[in-house]
Parts: C-alpha cells; structure tokens; sequence
C-alpha cells in the first residue's frame, strides 16, 4: 500500500460515517465503512460494519462476500466458509465461491469439508485446473493418497510446469509412499524457486529424506546450510 492508499481509506471512512450519521440504515454506507475499515486493517471493525449492511439488505449478494472476506483475513476461517458456502447454495454454479469455501475450510482445518466443496467445483468442470489443485490440496489434508495422486495429476496436466500443482503432486505421492518420485521433485522446485517458496519445499525435502537417513545422512542434516547445497546439486536422493 503506497502512502496515499491509506489517506484514501481514511476519507472513505469519514465520509461513510458522516452519511451514518445522517441515515444509520444506509446499508451503502455500513459496506463503504466495512471495505475502508478492511483495507486499514481494522478487522474487528470491518466486521461489524459488513454484518451491519447484512441485515440491513440480507438478500445483497456483495454485502455476504464482503463480509466473508473480512471473515477471512481475520482468520475466522470457519465462518468465512460458511458465508462462501451460502452463496454458494443460492447460485450452485457459482465456481469462485465454491472454490473459496474450499480454500476456508482447508485454512480451518476441516479437510474432508474442504474436499467435499472442491468435489463441487471439478464436477462442475473437469478441466479447471485450479478446482483439481484445490481438491488435491483437501484430499491431502485429509489423508486421502490415492484420490490427492489422481487430483493432483489432473492439475499437472492441465497447467504443464506449474509449480504449484506439482508440489502438490509430490505433496501426495509423499502421502502416497512414492517417496522416492515426491523427493526427486521437491529437489527439482527447491533448484527452481526463491524465497520462502523455496525454503517450503527444501523443509519437506529434509523431513523426507529424514525418514531414510542413515548415519551419514544424519550427519549431513546436522550441519546448517549444509543439506540444501547438496539437494541444490543433486547429490542426495531417496530411494
């Protein structure tokens, strides 16, 4: 947010209380104050105000998203999937809402729900790639190896090279005790990705290949910095 982002919000914000204070019922105004008050970080505040344009107007479909993403960047995970799953309902095609129930219920822990909503965004279309990322996701989280194996194979083939749907697929070939196959390909990102990204996969790495470790390679995982130069160069492998 550059510095005059905030200075816009503050405006927002004082004009929405302004008309409040003329007209309490302006469900309008509760949603401009809601979306300042979220953009400020204000999220305790966010929410109030959006639950306040939601009663106002129950049947306004922006108000019930806004309010499940304020839900959401507040951490209330369970909630926010229960707004997205309700809109969802009254519009079962809705792939994005469906899709961010999902997303929520996976952040709340509930991983056979999460599974259960990405079902419904692949059924309604086999070749969203992102709807067969998201259920892979679930799956894992739940346990499920053989459907996270097909889920995420079906991401990789529709988004060739994304490195997101192949951790994924590693992710449950890992869950799946191909460890040897989930090893080779969270060397592969580690070599390609930066940053956090990269410091994901290299932990996965070293947790997998923990599980193999003899002395030598219990030696090699003690020394810092030492275990990701020889993943970055190819010289440890998991059989």
């Amino acid at each position: 947010m550059d510095a005059e982002e905030p200075r816009y919000f503050e405006r927002a914000l004082r004009e929405a209380d302004a008309r409040l204070e003329e007209r309490p019922g302006d469900d309008a105004a509760h949603e401009r104050r809601a979306r300042a008050l979220l953009a400020l970080g204000r999220l305790d505040e966010a929410e109030a105000a959006a639950s306040a344009a939601v009663r106002i107007d129950p049947d306004e479909i922006r108000y019930r998203e806004l309010l499940a993403e304020v839900l959401a960047a507040a951490g209330a995970h369970r909630d926010a999937a229960g707004e997205y799953a309700r809109l969802a309902r009254n519009d079962p095609r809705q792939r994005d809402w469906t899709l961010a129930e999902a997303e929520e219920r996976l952040q709340a822990a509930q991983g056979a729900q999460s599974a259960e909503a990405a079902r419904r965004a692949v059924r309604l279309d086999p070749g969203d790639a992102e709807a067969q990322l998201t259920l892979a996701k679930a799956l894992i989280a739940s346990g499920d190896a053989t459907g996270a194996v097909r889920a995420a194979s079906a991401a990789a083939e529709l988004r060739p090279g994304d490195t997101g749907a192949r951790e994924a697929l590693a992710d449950a070939r890992w869950l799946n005790d191909q460890d040897a196959s989930a090893f080779g390909e969270f060397g592969a990102l580690a070599r390609e990705l930066r940053g956090r990204d990269r410091e994901r996969v290299t932990a996965k790495a070293r947790a997998l290949y923990r599980q193999h470790a003899g002395w030598g390679g219990r030696v090699l995982l003690a020394v810092p910095g030492l275990f990701g130069l020889a993943l970055e160069r190819g010289w440890v492998q998991v059989r």
